[in-house]
C-alpha cells in the first residue's frame, strides 16, 4: 500500500504574481507531515498542483511515482479534502457518498465502512447541507478514504470541530499514518499539529523554509533557555546576571535564563539563599518555533493568492 508524495521544483505563477518558487519535498509512508506557513506562502497551491487542479509553470508533482492525472480509479491512490463544503448540499451523506464510490468502481459496502470509521452513522440520510461545518469536514474525510488509498491530503481539517472532534482528529490522523498511510495536512493551528504530525514542511514565499521533524524543530527552538519561577524574582536576577547569563523578566514571579543550563542555576541561587519554586529547561511550543521560523517570511509583495 506504502506510496509516497513527490513535490519537486514546482514554480507557478497567476499572471504577473508568483505562486511557486522552487517548492520541493517529500511526503513519505507511515507519518503525519504537516504543511504550513503564512497566508500566500503556496500551500494550496501546491496541494492544487499535486491533484492536478492546477498546472505548474515548471517542476513536477508525482503520487506513488505518477502524475495525478495518469492515476486510474484516482480515489484508490490519493483521498484529499480541501473544502469541506464541496458538496450537493440536497443529497443526503450516504448518497453523496454512494455517487463517489460509483465513480470509482468501488463496492457499495465501502461506504458503510467509512461511515463508520468517521462517526457520520447517526446522521448519514441528513441532507449535508444542513451539517455544522464540523460534520462536512467528518463527510469530507470519509470522501477521501472510500478507495482505502495510501496517501490522504487534508487542508485544514480542525477548521469547526469542537474539542471532543478535535480530539477525534489527532488520534484518527496518527492512525492513520500507523497504517503506513503517507499523510499530508495543511493547518495554520500549531497546537493541534504539535500533538498529531510527526514531521514539518514550512513553507514562505512560494518555496520551503524548513523540512524537519517536529521534535527537531522544537528542540531548536528551545536553545538553552532556563525558566525560573521566584518570588525574589529582582534578587534571582541579580545573582544569575552576575554570573554571566542572559536574564529576561517574563512574568510577575517568572524569569528566563540564557546562558547557564538549570543544575547551575539551582547552584548560584542556593549559595546565595535566594527561594525558588521551579527551575526547569524551557521547552518552546510548535507555535513558537513557527513563529520564531517564519518571523521574516512575508507573502510575496502584492500577492493575491490564497495560502
Amino acid at each position: 500500500m506504502e506510496a509516497t508524495v513527490e513535490v519537486d521544483g514546482l514554480r507557478k505563477r497567476f499572471g504577473p504574481t508568483p505562486a511557486l518558487d522552487g517548492m520541493t519535498f517529500t511526503v513519505r509512508p507511515g507519518q503525519v507531515t504537516g504543511f504550513v506557513g503564512p497566508n500566500g506562502a503556496g500551500k494550496s497551491t501546491t496541494m492544487r498542483v499535486i491533484l492536478g487542479l492546477d498546472a505548474p509553470d515548471q517542476g513536477r508533482a508525482l503520487i506513488g511515482g505518477q502524475p495525478y492525472a495518469s492515476l486510474r480509479h484516482p480515489l484508490s491512490h490519493v483521498g484529499a479534502l480541501l473544502d469541506a463544503g464541496a458538496l450537493q448540499p440536497s443529497r443526503s451523506a450516504r448518497h453523496h457518498l454512494l455517487w463517489l464510490a460509483h465513480s470509482q468502481g468501488l463496492r457499495a459496502g465501502r461506504v458503510d465502512d467509512v461511515i463508520g470509521l468517521t462517526g457520520l452513522a447517526s446522521a448519514t440520510r441528513r441532507k449535508a447541507g444542513g451539517y455544522s461545518l464540523g460534520m462536512r469536514q467528518r463527510l469530507g474525510i470519509a470522501a477521501a478514504l472510500l478507495g482505502d488509498p495510501p496517501v490522504l491530503m487534508l487542508d485544514e481539517p480542525f477548521n469547526g470541530l469542537d474539542p471532543e472532534g478535535i480530539l477525534w482528529m489527532r488520534t484518527f490522523l496518527r492512525a492513520l499514518a500507523a497504517e503506513g498511510r503517507a499523510v499530508l495536512v495543511s493547518s495554520h493551528l500549531m497546537s493541534e499539529l504539535q500533538d498529531a504530525a510527526d514531521h514539518l514542511v514550512v513553507a514562505g514565499r512560494g518555496r520551503v523554509v524548513a523540512d524537519t521533524s517536529v521534535a527537531d524543530l522544537i528542540a531548536a527552538a528551545s536553545g538553552d533557555r532556563v525558566t525560573l519561577r521566584t518570588e525574589a524574582r529582582s534578587a534571582a536576577m541579580t545573582v544569575l546576571a552576575s554570573a554571566g547569563a542572559t536574564v529576561a523578566a517574563t512574568g510577575r514571579d517568572t524569569v528566563t535564563i540564557s546562558g547557564l543550563p538549570a543544575r547551575q542555576v539551582v547552584a548560584l541561587l542556593g549559595d546565595s539563599a535566594v527561594p525558588f519554586a521551579e527551575v526547569s529547561a524551557h521547552r518552546a511550543t510548535l507555535e513558537e518555533a513557527y513563529m520564531e521560523l517564519t518571523r521574516d517570511v512575508t507573502e510575496f509583495r502584492g500577492a493575491q493568492v490564497t495560502s
